[in-house]
């Protein structure tokens, strides 16, 4: 198996789409020229050409509109935003044309699009642009919200996006972009809507996502295990929408508890949904209240101490970990 870098992971995924199919093609701002903002993009347009890897002007809507149209009459779009922030300002596109053109044409019209970029928080970016919007996305039917959160995840979700035929919002993340690991040799793709056990566990599950998962979930998880001699489950559901809720309800049957912790706001966040789906399917297993871990309910502060203590860390997992044991 190879070690490559969560970027590399991903341009893979991108050309041996490309190879494979001559409809795939991608465009986005400085994705061909400067080969990417975040260098995800990097030799494909002298691979490929300028056209089917194509820079557009900062203009967010424009460009994700001309996306949806081409996917509309045949092509597979991948629209790179060069943060998720941006998209807001293709939201009514989005939203509005992709996530929606099956239904009102009547099963006409299919959107074979993958729109894909950094999302979260970075280090010191502002509450503007450091913004999770998962649950904003996940929120409409028609789309599909993908979150990796490593790099063999990451490659072979993205392959799966570009061959689905439904709008997909794929989310990474920009400090991860450098993160390193193992891909599997050859061909491979990872079905959308399947979770994957990281951890397996007895006495608390931990759900969490993409980067939370990777920089702050596993190695608390490592600190509480010897620190409270408890044996945790983490489960990466990976696809935010559709969200495999059997691995989630079945890990819960057997540990009897749950925590959430994600990168977004509380209100209204998929942790929430999490927990009403865990109520509906298991409330009898449960033994305690579930718990969330999310972001405080503020615009994310640009100062670096405040960040921190507004995003999900150690102290707070551990402090709802030790609630759903009634250890507090």
């Amino acid at each position: 198996m190879a070690i490559v870098s969560l970027r590399e992971a991903l341009n893979q995924a991108i050309d041996e789409e490309m190879t494979r199919d001559e409809r795939v093609y991608m465009m986005g701002e400085e994705v061909a020229n400067y080969q990417g903002a975040y260098k995800v993009s990097q030799g494909l347009l002298q691979k490929w050409g300028p056209k089917r890897i194509l820079d557009t002007p900062i203009a967010e809507a424009g460009f994700a509109g001309l996306g949806i149209g081409s996917a509309m009459l045949g092509l597979r779009p991948i629209v790179e935003f060069m943060t998720w922030n941006f998209s807001l300002v293709a939201y009514d596109q989005i939203v509005n044309n992709a996530a929606k053109m099956l239904s009102m044409s009547g099963g006409n019209f299919s959107v074979p699009i993958v729109f894909r970029g950094p999302g979260g928080a970075a280090h010191g970016l502002g509450a503007t642009h450091s913004q999770a919007l998962e649950s904003i996305y996940s929120h409409f039917p028609g789309l599909k919200v993908v979150m990796p959160s490593n790099c063999k995840d990451a490659k072979g979700l993205l392959k799966s996006a570009i061959r689905d035929d439904n709008p997909i919002v794929f989310i990474e993340s920009e400090v991860m972009y450098g993160d390193k690991g193992e891909i599997p040799d050859g061909e491979y793709t990872i079905p959308i809507g399947v979770g994957e056990v990281k951890k397996e566990g007895k006495d608390v599950t931990i759900v969490s996502w993409s980067k939370v998962l990777a920089h702050v979930v596993l190695s608390a998880v490592d600190v509480l295990q010897e620190e409270l001699n408890i044996s945790i489950e983490v489960i990466d559901p990976r696809t935010i929408r559709p969200m495999d809720y059997d691995l989630i309800v079945s890990s819960v049957k057997k540990t009897n508890r749950l925590v959430i912790v994600e990168e977004g706001w509380p209100f209204a966040g998929v942790g929430a949904q999490i927990s009403h789906e865990v109520a509906a399917r298991a409330f009898d297993h449960l033994d305690a209240p579930v718990e969330r871990v999310t972001q405080e309910d503020v615009p994310l502060p640009y100062a670096h101490a405040l960040e921190a203590r507004s995003l999900p860390n150690l102290d707070k997992i551990r402090s709802a970990v030790k609630k759903v044991l009634y250890l507090d």
